[in-house]
This record gives structure tokens, C-alpha cells and sequence, in this order.
């Protein structure tokens, strides 16, 4: 087993939520769906407390709104709260006001769930790009410390192909914040996406732990590690919207994937996204 420290995270959102059906759910509608988050991330929770492992939950407003039990839930079992937002909304989509008033809102209501302090983000759909660089900014200034939302590929929707692999600080107008990007393998020219998600869920687990094994041993690097909830719910309903590849994308895997996550949790050794990023500071002698 590695000695590396990675980061377990999860986006806590349910399976209407995700970007690639918004143009077909309008979120007035979302309390009309199937709760499936409260049979779903339990899953999780379980699964974690059996390998001891504390991981961090990037938890969506509307989700802390309408289920502040499972926020309850994810803090008494000693887990880290970040935040994913408020409405799943697209950063670069956003103004800089409405993303503001997001992230008080949704920092207030966790902080008052859980008396933890909130200082983690992960956008939407990994929806900081260089077209919207200035969420970072707003971050700093409304107390973030840590984010995990540029993701280091190409895709059609996300995505800054040259931005660092690494765990890294950013000084913006406001102070520092460490960014702990989506982990990508170096394949030959390009970055290739083995953190998690639909990723996850589509290469055999032998090529996951590959790449993983990689970044730890030959990179000398922790990685982090994300899941949805909805990806260990394979009853789910199917929803009739979006193109065949987008349902592909969607549920790919999903009976599969509980099966995988133990086998994930049993060959690498996790954390929560902050303590990883002090571990790497502490290591780097990067005091920031």
C-alpha cells in the first residue's frame, strides 16, 4: 500500500442535477424528482467509515437546503464540509455578483449546520477556466482557502490544459489560495483524466489504479479522487434527455462502480483535500 496521503472527495449533488442535463431540468423542478441522494450517499458514508477514511464533501446549497440531515450526517462522521455552490450553476456562465452572493450563502448555511469552518470549493462541473480566472479572486476575499476546480485537461466543457498537474498556490488580490487540481496522468503530449467520475467509472480498474500508483511512486505526488453520489446508484431513473453520448457518459458503470471504489479504498490511503495540501506544504516548506 502507498504511503502517500490522497485526497477522498465527493460532490454532493443528486443525478437531475448534473450540467450535462440542465438544459432539460429547470431547478424549479428539482424537488419534483426522486430524492435518490438519501438512499445514495449513505452508500458512501458507509463505505468510508469501513476503511476509516475521512474524505471531504463538496456540498450543493440546494442539497444542505432541502436535506440538512445528510449535512448533519457527513459532519458527525468527521468528515471535511466544502462547497460546490449553491444552484450548479457554471462559473464561467455566472457573474461575478451572483457567484458573491452563492458562496456567502451557501457558507453561511454550512457553517451553521455543522459549526465547521467552510474553506474548501470545487466548481460545478470543474467550471473554473481561463474564462473565469476571477473566481478566484472572489474565493480569497470570502474566506476560501483551498479549491479544487481547474481541471488540468481537455474537454469540451471544462477544462486548462497547461494549467499545473500539481498541488500549487495562487496568489490572487485577495491572498493565497491552494488549488488542488483534478488529478491527470502525463500520456504521452496530453493529460490524461484518472481521477474519478465517469473516468473512473469507464476504464477497468486495473488502468485507474495504473495511473494512480503512477503519480504517487514516479510523480511523488498525493492525487485526489472524486465521486457523486448518483455514480453508486444504479436504480436510478433513466432520464429521456440528451444525446446518446451523454447518456453514456451518465450511467456508465454504475452497478459496477461501489465494487470498485472498495477496491480503490483498499490498495491507496486517503485524507481530507486540506490535510493532503498541508502535507504537501509541510513537505515543500511552502508556509504560505
Amino acid at each position: 500500500m502507498t504511503s502517500f496521503l490522497n485526497a477522498f472527495t465527493v460532490d454532493v449533488e443528486d443525478f437531475y442535477q448534473v450540467s450535462a442535463f440542465e438544459k432539460f431540468i429547470s431547478r424549479d423542478s428539482w424537488a419534483d424528482y426522486p430524492q435518490r441522494i438519501v438512499e445514495s450517499l449513505p452508500r458512501i458514508l458507509d463505505l468510508l467509515a469501513e476503511f476509516q477514511v475521512r474524505g471531504t464533501f463538496f456540498i450543493l446549497g440546494w442539497q444542505a437546503e432541502n436535506h440538512p440531515e445528510l449535512v448533519r450526517k457527513i459532519a458527525d462522521a468527521g468528515h471535511e464540509i466544502g462547497f460546490h455552490s449553491f444552484s450548479h450553476s457554471l462559473i464561467y456562465e455566472m457573474e461575478p455578483a451572483a457567484f458573491r452572493e452563492e458562496l456567502q450563502r451557501g457558507k453561511r448555511l454550512l457553517e451553521d449546520l455543522t459549526g465547521q469552518q467552510v474553506e474548501a470549493f470545487r466548481a460545478p462541473s470543474f467550471s473554473i477556466t481561463k474564462k473565469s480566472l476571477w473566481a478566484l479572486d472572489v474565493l480569497a476575499d470570502e474566506g476560501f482557502r483551498y479549491d479544487s476546480s481547474i481541471f488540468p485537461i481537455y474537454h469540451d466543457r471544462y477544462g486548462i490544459p497547461d494549467a499545473p498537474r500539481e498541488i500549487h498556490s495562487i496568489e490572487t488580490q485577495n491572498g493565497t489560495l491552494w488549488e488542488f487540481p483534478p488529478s491527470a496522468a502525463a500520456f504521452f503530449k496530453m493529460n490524461l483524466p484518472v481521477s474519478g467520475g465517469g473516468y473512473f467509472r469507464l476504464y477497468p480498474y486495473a488502468l485507474t489504479r495504473h495511473f494512480l500508483r503512477r503519480i504517487n511512486k514516479k510523480e511523488g505526488r498525493p492525487f485526489i479522487f472524486y465521486v457523486h453520489p448518483w455514480e453508486v446508484d444504479p436504480e436510478q431513473p433513466v432520464l429521456p434527455f440528451g444525446s446518446r453520448a451523454t447518456q453514456f457518459r451518465h450511467r456508465v458503470g454504475l452497478g459496477r462502480n461501489l465494487a470498485k471504489l472498495r477496491k480503490l479504498l483498499r490498495d491507496f490511503q486517503f485524507c481530507t483535500l486540506s490535510e493532503a495540501i498541508q502535507v504537501e506544504i509541510e513537505k515543500t516548506g511552502n508556509f504560505k
